[in-house]
């Protein structure tokens, strides 16, 4: 336990001086660190134990393929008609036959892709570290590009004849889907003390959400980048510039009327889509984020508790708390189970009534980077730090 202590102490410590020295380095640099430093290769504490379960569900791998090297980027598939669109540092584009994991075709685009893929409106989206935006249409022919002002973390989306794509200098773009013109921008100032992540945007009814430093979550018009409302769901709290971190680093999630947001070291929060009043919010901390389904909130917690909250006043149904430390993904909701990820190349499913462990398995032996739902209601995609792409299937 003493040693733990020492540990963060000089951690913090060390980043506290890293902040000492904004005068005088690059901010962009310093941004970089935080994710390194709050959560680098090797966590703080060592991951759970996984105790032995009584499976009331298999999980079986039905293809894999290797999609290449990611680097120290955040990596999300698409999945659109029956195919899934991956992409790596290389630079290449690929798109998969997701009934059988067949390689279709590559594209290389000749820089390094740094985020997620997006798709829609027959286009194939990816940004790369150069601040570029680069378009294919569904044969992986290159349609056009579009230069921004800072790389590109995050997955770009397609809505009403733009592609709306937040940079890592947080800007917002709505860029004209035809040709790659500009069309609007929306900026806001940031601290000079950040985490690093590849949090995004979601469109939905014409609004476009994303979330800021500072805790705060913003609204704003996709048809030409107005801010409708902003909210604020965590405040910034402690004494230190590091205790005082409550970014949004994770999706937020539109269910119905409401929207709900949650802050690294700060809150969760449920918002009125309308006015962005906050209709409840409570104390949990979470990097990776969370998901909603039929009444129900499901989030990973930073230190790797899973909980199910009432979606109407943010009560406890239930919380898992044997993956502490893992490194959870986003909850995945697949029915009458979910799934998270971890650091270890595990995919453990939970009980959507009581959090139980129902299911298990190991993918790889790298952590899981991200989820999302597969080409039928049973089976998954999962892609990992090693470049892995896998369908899962689970019965």
């Amino acid at each position: 336990m003493y040693r733990s202590l020492i540990n963060s102490l000089i951690n913090t410590s060390v980043i506290v001086f890293l902040v000492s020295l904004t005068a005088c380095s690059a901010v962009t640099e310093l941004r970089a660190d935080m994710a390194d430093k709050l959560f680098g290769a090797e966590p703080p504490n060592p991951p759970a134990e996984l105790e032995e379960i009584k499976a009331s569900y298999t999980a079986k791998i039905d293809w894999s393929l290797s999609l290449g090297e990611t680097a120290r980027y955040d990596y999300t598939p698409a999945l659109e008609t029956s195919f899934v669109y991956g992409a790596n540092t290389e630079g290449d584009v690929i798109k998969i036959d997701a009934l059988n994991g067949k390689e279709l075709w590559k594209t290389n685009i000749g820089e390094a892709i740094s985020g997620g893929v997006g798709t829609g409106g027959g286009l194939v989206l990816v940004g790369t570290n150069k601040g570029h935006l680069f378009a294919l249409d569904v044969t992986g022919k290159p349609l056009w590009s579009s230069k921004l002002s800072s790389e590109i973390l995050s997955v770009p989306r397609y809505f009403d004849g733009k592609v709306i794509v937040r940079t890592g200098d947080n800007r917002i773009y709505g860029i004209d889907a035809a040709d790659g013109s500009r069309k609007w921008v929306y900026e806001r100032t940031t601290p000079a003390l950040t985490l690093r992540s590849s949090v995004g945007i979601i469109v939905d009814g014409g609004a476009v959400y994303a979330g800021y430093a500072g805790g705060k979550l913003a609204a704003i018009r996709a048809d030409n980048g107005k801010l409708i409302w902003e909210a604020t769901v965590a405040q910034p709290k402690g004494v230190t510039e590091i205790e005082r971190i409550a970014d949004i680093t994770s999706l937020p999630f539109v269910d119905g009327p409401l929207l709900f947001a949650v802050a690294y070291q700060g809150r969760i929060a449920a918002i009125d889509r309308k006015n962005g009043q906050v209709i409840w919010n409570r104390d949990i901390s979470s990097y990776n984020g969370l998901t909603a389904e039929e009444g129900k909130l499901f989030v990973s917690h930073t230190l790797g508790s899973v909980y199910s909250l009432d979606y109407e006043n943010g009560r406890t149904f239930w919380r898992q708390g044997n993956l502490s430390n893992r490194r959870l993904t986003k909850p995945l909701s697949m029915g009458t189970f979910i799934a998270v990820g971890d650091l270890e190349g595990y995919i453990h499913f939970l009980s959507r009534d009581d959090g139980s462990f129902v299911g298990r398995i190991k993918i790889d032996d790298e952590a899981v980077m991200s989820l999302i739902a597969g080409n039928t209601s049973s089976q998954l995609i999962a892609e990992t730090r090693g470049g892995g792409l896998y369908a899962i299937t689970v019965k």
